[in-house]
């Protein structure tokens, strides 16, 4: 029996912070946690000293790890967590946050994700992803995710009926979201023609299937309500979260997450149903992940996602504003940081304070994270519902 969660009373999120993404750096990854952590400083008022809590995640910052980025940023806090899970990694450090600040192990936690992008840097990361990849998969021709993706798309599309044509109004809304954010890589306007005409990647993954991997950081804090308040900082309540790690890894192919057994326990613990979410933020390196999620998050019943995009609106105007800032798609995928995006992007809305366009009057947000294609599928899922506090 699946026991009932414990309530996050007590604890806030806050001071949600992306540095601009830029398609190459030749900074490191520890440039790019310094400057996230330099504007939270700016925008909070925060010194060093004031940091007890530290939680990282990165693909690039090796050979160093949470502990090697306390010394280069001159932290020293008594509670440390290292979030390797990528894609699923901003919900997952937002849930070990917000119980270390409930537990008092931690009054005031960063969260923060960074990676950089350097020329071929991505191709050398790739080759050595997992002794997986290393093993079973590079060997013998065969590798990175469009390859992977586009074994799971095809199979998702011949299961549910799902047609490029639904995927591409995923990615042509949002391209429109994108294009009020000032920081996101790629704002150009993509029609549909565009989209269907697009050059073939890996079958039947296209060319706006894809992320443009970048470097760029993301980061926001986990805290108490007065301490959110001393710093003046608007704040969300968390209302609920799950998490998993290698769910049904007797499914020949990927088509369903981990979210499908804790989905339940999500919407019960925080007492709302999917109706009731203003804005939904969902992991999108390709958009099978997003169509998967809206099903296995609650949004319509699995097997009916063709007809439930064809008949929703998911621009910021619309009846479920996706991916606001243009999600990795359109804005960038930052490495880790794309895993922290959405959890970031959120926030900023429901505290009326987003990048670009505004979804009116958002209150409840809905984020979900996937990551770490391990081998041949995702193996970390999670998913959290926040609400802004007066």
């Amino acid at each position: 029996m699946t026991r009932r969660q414990a309530p996050y009373d007590g604890v806030v999120v806050c001071a949600p912070v992306t540095v601009p993404y830029r398609r190459f750096s030749a900074e490191p990854a520890h440039w790019w946690a310094g400057r996230a952590l330099r504007q939270l400083r700016d925008e909070a008022g925060l010194t060093p000293a004031d940091i007890d809590g530290f939680c990282f995640a990165s693909f690039s910052s090796g050979p160093d790890t949470a502990v090697g980025l306390t010394q280069h940023l001159g932290l020293c806090p008594r509670w440390l967590d290292h979030i390797p899970t990528g894609g699923a990694s901003g919900v997952m450090a937002l849930r070990r946050a917000a119980r270390a600040v409930q537990c008092g192990d931690a009054e005031l936690v960063v969260c923060l994700a960074a990676d950089t992008n350097q020329i071929d840097s991505f191709r050398h990361s790739l080759s050595g992803f997992s002794r997986f990849s290393q093993d079973a998969v590079y060997p013998y021709g065969f590798g990175g995710p469009n390859a992977t993706f586009a074994l799971i798309t095809d199979a998702y599309m011949r299961e549910y009926g799902v047609t490029r044509a639904e995927f591409g109004k995923l990615c042509v809304a949002q391209r429109a979201n994108a294009g009020s954010n000032p920081v996101a890589l790629q704002r150009k306007p993509l029609s549909m023609e565009a989209y269907m005409a697009a050059r073939p990647i890996a079958d039947p993954v296209h060319l706006f299937d894809c992320v443009m991997p970048c470097a760029g950081a993301e980061a926001f804090i986990v805290t108490t309500p007065e301490r959110a308040e001393q710093l003046k900082l608007p704040m969300a309540q968390v209302l609920a979260t799950i998490e998993r790690h290698n769910a049904f890894a007797e499914d020949p192919v990927q088509l369903r997450g981990g979210w499908v057994l804790d989905i339940d326990q999500l919407w019960e613990a925080a007492r709302i149903t999917p109706t009731d979410v203003d804005t939904l933020q969902v992991y999108d390196d390709y958009p099978v992940i997003v169509a998967m999620q809206i099903e296995d998050l609650g949004f319509c019943p699995k097997g009916e996602v063709a007809r439930f995009i064809r008949e929703t609106d998911f621009t910021i105007e619309g009846n479920l504003p996706l991916n606001t800032n243009g999600g990795q798609l359109s804005a960038g995928q930052a490495g880790a940081a794309g895993g922290f995006q959405n959890m970031t992007e959120g926030l900023r809305q429901i505290l009326h304070r987003p990048l670009g366009a505004q979804v009116p009057q958002a209150k409840i947000a809905a984020v979900s994270g996937f990551g770490l294609v391990n081998f041949d599928r995702g193996v970390c899922t999670g998913a959290a519902l926040l609400e802004a506090l007066p």
